[in-house]
């Protein structure tokens, strides 16, 4: 759990304008894009598990 704060935090603080600049973008997205982009991530993190178990 750490890890994955740590992780989530890395981009706001590299950079705060990209990071301001990506939510604006997923502001104007459908409900169906952002759960495409949410399934996409949960499936990329549970292969990730898999590969290192």
């Amino acid at each position: 759990m750490a890890c994955l704060l740590v992780l989530e935090g890395l981009f706001p603080f590299l950079s705060p304008g990209g990071w301001r600049r990506m939510f604006e973008q997923i502001l104007t997205m459908s409900n169906g894009q952002i759960r495409f982009f949410g399934l996409c991530s949960m499936g990329a993190g549970l292969a990730w598990m898999l590969f290192l178990l």
